[in-house]
Order: C-alpha cells, then sequence, then structure tokens
C-alpha cells in the first residue's frame, strides 16, 4: 500500500494557558492570600497531538491529529486555533460532552515549568479514537503521553498495546512518546515496566525523556538522583538502558535529555524491515550509537520542547537523513522551541531552520563522559 500521509499524531489534546511570571518569585508564589502582578496571558493548544503535531506541520509534513475536546469554549478554542493553522488538522479531532483539558503552565522566574492539569476527555480516549483506516495511508503513526490518560493506563497499558498491535498490523512505522508519571497519582501506580515490555514489540521508535524512563524502568536510580539526573548519565549508562528498550522490541531507542541533548541507538539490520515505509538506508541505520548535545539559545520557555525534538527527529527520517543528522536536527527543533514561551510557535520551517544551522550554529559545550 502506497502512503498517502507522513504522520498521523494520536493521543493527548489540551489547551495550555500560560501567565508570563518572569517578575514573580517562586518562592514567593506558594504564600496563601498574595496578589501577584503577571504579564500577558499566552495561550496555545497543547499536549502532544498539538506540540508534535503542529512542530511537524511547521517543518513541512503532511500530518493530521487524532484527538478529543469537548463542546465547551475551550474546545472550540482548541478547533479554531487548529484551524487557523491549517481546516485539515482538526478533521480527525472528536468532540466529546465531557469539558474540555486544559493545562495552566507556571513558569515563575523563567525555572522550569509547574503544571496545573485537567485531564477532561482524554481520560476516555481508547482504540475506538484512532482512525486505523487513515493510519493505514500513514508512513509514521505517533502516540502521545499515554500517562495523562486514565483509559491508556487502566490494566497496565492493555489499550495501548492494543491500539499499538492494530496501527503494526497496517504496516504503519510506529512511534510512542511519554510524560513522567506522578509518583502521588494514579499514573505513579502504573506497572510500567509492564506497559512498556507489552507495548514495544509494536513500537518501532520510542525516544522518552531520560527521567521519565528513568521512573519508569529504573526508578531507584530516579529517586536516588534527587532530579539531579544529568550529573550521573554515562555513555554505558545510557547505552545499557536503550539496550534494554531494543531488547523489548523498538527498533530506534534513545532519549531526550534537555540541555545535554539527545541520546540515539539502534537494532539491528533485520529489524529495519519494519520501517520500511521510511527512505532510510538501513545499512546507516542499523546497529548505531549517537549523542549530540543542545544547541546555544535563550531559553524562553521549556513547553513542548521535547514533543518539537520528536518532530525534528521524524521529519529527518522521512526526508532519509543518516542518524547522526537526524538526532541534530531533532536537537535544533529542540532549542528553536525553546526560544518562544508557548510550545509550538519557536518552530521554524525546515528552509529556515536548515539556513540556521548551516550558518554555523554553536553546540553546547558538554561532555557525556566515556562517548566518543
Amino acid at each position: 500500500m502506497n502512503a498517502t500521509i507522513d504522520v498521523v499524531v494520536s493521543g493527548h489534546l489540551t489547551i495550555d494557558l500560560l501567565p508570563r511570571m518572569e517578575t514573580v518569585g517562586l518562592r514567593e508564589l506558594p504564600s496563601p492570600g498574595h496578589l501577584f502582578e503577571t504579564g500577558p496571558m499566552d495561550y496555545s493548544t497543547g499536549g502532544a497531538v498539538s506540540n508534535t503535531g503542529l512542530a511537524l506541520h511547521r517543518l513541512g509534513v503532511d500530518v493530521r491529529l487524532m484527538g478529543t475536546v469537548g463542546e465547551d469554549i475551550l474546545g472550540q478554542a482548541v478547533i479554531s486555533l487548529l484551524d487557523a493553522r491549517d481546516p485539515i488538522l482538526s478533521q480527525f479531532v472528536r468532540r466529546s460532552d465531557q469539558p474540555s483539558s486544559y493545562t495552566i503552565v507556571l513558569s515563575p522566574e523563567r525555572v522550569d515549568r509547574i503544571f496545573l492539569h485537567y485531564p477532561g476527555p482524554n481520560d476516555t480516549f481508547d482504540a475506538t479514537y484512532v482512525d486505523f483506516e487513515q493510519v493505514a495511508h500513514a508512513r509514521i503513526f505517533h502516540l502521545g503521553y499515554p500517562v495523562l490518560m486514565g483509559r491508556l493506563m487502566a490494566d497496565d497499558g492493555l489499550e495501548v498495546e492494543k491500539i499499538y498491535r492494530r496501527a503494526k498490523a497496517t504496516g504503519v512505522v510506529t512511534s510512542l512518546d511519554t510524560a513522567l508519571p506522578d509518583p502521588t497519582g494514579i499514573s505513579g501506580q502504573v506497572n510500567w515496566r509492564k506497559l512498556i515490555s507489552r507495548t514495544l514489540p509494536y513500537t518501532d521508535i520510542f525516544v522518552p525523556s531520560i527521567e521519565e524512563i528513568l521512573f519508569m524502568l529504573r526508578r531507584n536510580d530516579f529517586d536516588a538522583w534527587h532530579g539531579d539526573v544529568l550529573s550521573h548519565l554515562t555513555a554505558d549508562y545510557l547505552a545499557d538502558l536503550a539496550d534494554e528498550l531494543l531488547a523489548m522490541g523498538a527498533v530506534v531507542a534513545g532519549f531526550k535529555m534537555g540541555e545535554m541533548g539527545i541520546y540515539l541507538q539502534t537494532g539491528s539490520a533485520s529489524k529495519f524491515e519494519r520501517l520500511s515505509r521510511l527512505p532510510i538506508d538501513m545499512t546507516q541505520w542499523a546497529n548505531h550509537r549517537v549523542w549530540k548535545p543542545a544547541f546555544e539559545v535563550e531559553v524562553v520557555g521549556t513547553t513542548g520542547a521535547g514533543d518539537s525534538a520528536y518532530a525534528g527527529l521524524l521529519t529527518a527520517m522521512l526526508k532519509g537523513l543518516p542518524p547522526d543528522e537526524a538526532v541534530t536536527w531533532a536537537c535544533a527543533v529542540g532549542a528553536c522551541n525553546v526560544e518562544a514561551p508557548d510550545a509550538t510557535s519557536g518552530i521554524r520551517t525546515w528552509e529556515a531552520t536548515a539556513e540556521r544551522l548551516q550558518s554555523g550554529w554553536r553546540q553546547r559545550d558538554i561532555v557525556l563522559a566515556g562517548y566518543g
């Protein structure tokens, strides 16, 4: 079957509300009864469906979105914002009688984000929300944030496995992204090792953040490092963790690591037969390891940075680039993202990003112990 769509992006969809809080002190924020003066409110569609989908669209990829919103004013705003980009984007977004999902993103003093999130109809999302007929006509099927979707977390991810099993049966290349579970919430009680091990046999590309995968597979390290993950990473540690994901079934596995960039590792050539809808050279991609540090930028906001990096990686693979260049592109698109307060407005076109790369854009002077 000839693919007629580049990517179908499915999963979590919300609206992000981002008050500008540069003058709000982080330590003072919890003070009861205190009025804080903020800047204007930025707002945009959010969640993996929007963040990754709109980044792909901006990069010139033919993309379709599959998610769900309510019939209320927030749901109408989501549809309106998508239609303003391209009416085709909302074609497969379902309407629900539940109140729409929203996320209030707090970034006092431009520190990393604090989220206040209402899941809304995302909690009822399951395989019935995925149009597998359209998926069959795509090159890549990507689903994001099952961590924030109640139905997908139930029974330790039985519905996630069902979606990926059905998607992979169509011949599409499958891709999965996650979010960080809440240790005190429902997502923190899921058997994530079971969910991942039952899903990766049908998942070709899996590049979560390093914090997410440590929480899910190496909780002892995650807890022992008390949020200071990056300083403990070495090339051997990342290779061992990636080997575990490849053994579970992934073809391409890696980790988004913030300022430390992206690490990617791949399986054997025989596995790459599963990626036949992509124009990549399996002799270049098979049995490969690559790490690239992040690019030098002035950080304005980090919302959607990982989603944008994922979009850069998938676009590079759609264009048939070798793995070293694909990871560079992932880092570049993620870096463009953090130059804006919201999840999508910092993304440039493929051509504009290429010009920036060709102009000598510097990457951060960071060392990954044992790499090289």
